[in-house]
């Protein structure tokens, strides 16, 4: 064929490509789909698999591959464009406890899961890293469409970003794995050690250099200009990335991270856009190409247990995750309903897997299918998540919701309590202690794994003891220096929450009552309980190739299941607490009423005095129901104040009947004052409601 035939023949297939994307396009906008959905069954329609297709042949898969690239590429760098390192730090640490706990879940989930199909440590562990990673793309389409914002919106991109974070790391580990690195613990660290070494030493020229840069062209004022400059970039540090052993898509991600240093981010982003929506449609529709319907058919139940297993897996993963990290139950439930799918980043690495023929080629149209399956539940899931964290809520028992209420209180107030140096060093050491000491406990099973018939077999030919005898000694010790290792993680992990707790109720002098040890204790099971998952759950996700099948899943599931069982029992003590405290309220302001009224300065005066008596209560603040309330006339159960803004009512001062304990079936009055307790944000969302009837940012 003639270079002129050639490319007249290519023209008409990428023409095909289009025309069918944007066909089905527009079916999907019919139909109030995602248009990745619409992408990855335009690529069905074409490719080899499917009867009656347009194109197909191995030329036109190639063709689509290679512009698919293009799409990888502008896709990460668009996404690292939203990465600027001001926004990491501000966005901060409950976002990547949340990340680290469902990522940790996810992998660790997925790679027991392609055990039990069957499939090697190599092949588990590349499904596991596809089940971690949710779509940016899909959650952002389907705000979108529902015209969400504020609240758990945030919460949601703030997890997303750390997700990306992650990915980066995974294929850059994934990289090295399916090039015949191995799981060996050595060449992980300095898999691990080089990624950052060449992170670092990329971000600290790249810095010197891409901010001025980009600036100096986003003055001259032409959209042109900024555009051939943001691609420049962008592909020359992909260039650089590949020509260093690292993905197209790493490179790309750092070069939106040092564009977004520039501050000059957005215009860049908005000139990419269109080029980056054109070159991601052609990669989805590259990935629908690969897809053969027959092979999915025939692996029908791996589709369905993972389906099943992101939709259930990553709704608890990140709704714990996040209600633990301070985001209160109603966001955390209606973030983890937002992140229940797979997408891009799972293509790309299942795409990375296929390609260097470390994983058979079923895996990635399984990846696939669970991907569009979870494509079609997420705006189901988004738009039903409120009904769901209410019914949650509802659900609970009495005792857990008093103390999620309280817990988001010592959350806010560890955020902003003052850091003095002796706190700094209280907190300091335990951290270290426990960094150190999980680092020595992943270090031996991983080396132990690995030396172990090397080691049994040099003991052999030294002594010539049984085998069997001998390979029960070495488990025995390892097991033994291990269980040293695993307890004093648990110790340092107790300290580290003693110490934390320590900062919102701090502990009384030697020989005074300590009237905070119930919700000191509360408070310190339950760290302990997050940093069980926080720790725990990457620990079994790095260890699980090393270990024998769910081995570390179940000791970590044992432990959970202990802490979880502290923290139930030390709530219990804290309902206590409460209701002591709750009863002294009542007295206090029925005193006061008697006085004075029992409004306005006067009930503040009497909570600030009262305050010092009740350690571990979060901020109490009056608030008087004015006649035209749109909470006047209802109940406390129909107004569900503490779900819908995590405030509860301690108590209701109503002139007629004087200080009353709240029921659920308590209607409300004008003249009423209710004490409201709760974190600083959940009280200002109560008011809210209670004078306007809404609250800003659901």
């Amino acid at each position: 064929m003639s270079a002129a035939a050639s490319a007249a023949h290519y023209v008409q297939e990428v023409g095909a490509i289009l025309g069918t994307a944007a066909v089905m396009s527009l079916v999907s906008q019919r139909l109030h789909q995602p248009p990745v959905l619409a992408y990855l069954v335009a690529g069905m329609i074409l490719g080899p698999h499917v009867p009656g297709i347009i194109i197909g042949g191995e030329g036109s898969v190639h063709l689509a591959h290679s512009l698919s690239e293009f799409g990888v590429i502008l896709l990460m760098f668009t996404i690292g464009i939203e990465f600027s390192l001001r926004k990491i730090v501000k966005i901060g640490l409950p976002a990547a406890l949340t990340a680290v706990i469902e990522v940790g879940l996810m992998i660790s989930l997925g790679y027991m899961t392609g055990r039990l199909f069957g499939w090697n440590s190599t092949e588990s562990l590349f499904v596991g890293a596809c089940l971690g990673i949710s779509s940016t793309m899909l959650v952002a389409k389907a705000f979108e469409e529902q015209r969400l914002r504020g609240g758990f919106v945030e919460v949601v991109f703030a997890v997303l970003v750390f997700e990306d974070m992650i990915a980066i790391l995974l294929l850059a580990i994934l990289t090295g794995l399916a090039s015949g690195t191995g799981l060996s613990p050595i060449d992980f660290a300095l898999t691990v050690g080089k990624l950052l070494a060449f992170l670092l030493a990329l971000l600290a020229a790249g810095l010197l250099v891409v901010p001025r840069f980009i600036r100096g062209v986003v003055r001259i004022g032409r959209a042109e200009t900024t555009l051939i400059a943001g691609i420049a970039v962008c592909f020359g540090m992909a260039a650089f990335a590949s020509a260093s052993g690292y993905s197209v898509a790493l490179g790309a991600f750092l070069a939106g991270m040092l564009v977004s240093e520039s501050g000059e981010g957005p215009k860049v982003e908005h000139v990419i856009q269109p080029l980056r929506d054109l070159f991601a449609a052609v990669f989805f529709i590259s990935i629908g190409m690969t897809v053969d319907p027959v092979l999915v058919a025939q692996h029908w139940l791996p589709v369905v247990v993972l389906t099943a297993m992101v939709l259930a897996g990553k709704v608890i993963g990140v709704s714990f995750g996040s209600f633990l990290a301070g985001n209160g139950l109603r966001r955390s439930v209606r973030a983890g309903m937002s992140l229940a799918q797979i997408g891009e980043f799972s293509f790309i690495i299942a795409g990375l897997g296929t390609t260097a023929g470390a994983i058979p080629e079923f895996i990635l149209p399984i990846m696939v299918a669970v991907a569009i399956l979870t494509a079609l539940t997420t705006p189901v899931m988004v738009r039903r998540s409120e009904r769901a964290a209410e019914a949650v809520d509802r659900w609970l028992p009495d005792r857990l919701q008093t103390f999620i209420t309280f817990y988001d209180g010592w959350i806010e107030q560890l955020r902003t309590a003052p850091r003095s140096a002796q706190v700094n060093r209280r907190v300091r050491g335990p951290l270290l202690m426990l960094a150190i000491d999980a680092t020595l406990l992943v270090a031996l099973l991983a080396g132990s794994s690995l030396v172990h018939w090397q080691v049994v077999e040099a003991a052999f030919q030294a002594t010539h003891l049984s085998p069997t005898l001998i390979e029960v000694m070495y488990v025995g010790a390892t097991l033994l220096l291990a269980g040293v290792l695993f307890f004093g993680v648990l110790r340092r992990a107790a300290a580290l929450a003693r110490a934390l707790a320590a900062v919102v109720l701090p502990t009384r002098d030697e020989g005074k009552l300590d009237l905070g040890s119930a919700p000191r204790r509360a408070f310190t099971v339950a760290i302990e309980l997050a940093l069980g998952l926080v720790i725990g759950l990457p620990l079994v996700a790095v260890l699980q190739p090393f270990l024998p099948l769910s081995s570390g899943f179940a000791v970590l599931a044992l432990v959970v299941a202990a802490l979880g069982f502290n923290v139930w029992r030390s709530i219990g003590n804290l309902d206590g607490h409460v209701r002591a405290g709750t009863e002294l309220i009542v007295e206090v302001l029925a005193r006061q009423g008697r006085e004075t009224g029992g409004h306005g300065p006067a009930a503040q005066q009497s909570l600030v005095e009262v305050a010092p008596m009740l350690p571990g209560f979060p901020d109490m603040t009056p608030v008087t129901l004015a006649p035209n309330s749109p909470a006047v006339g209802q109940t406390l159960a129909e107004l569900n104040l503490r779900a819908r803004t995590g405030a509860s009512v301690l108590s209701i001062n109503r002139a007629a009947a004087g200080v009353v304990l709240p029921e659920a079936n308590e209607r409300l009055q004008a003249g009423d004052t209710l004490t409201l307790a709760g974190g600083h944000e959940a009280i200002e969302r109560a008011m809210t409601l209670l004078h306007r009837g809404t609250v800003t940012g659901e």
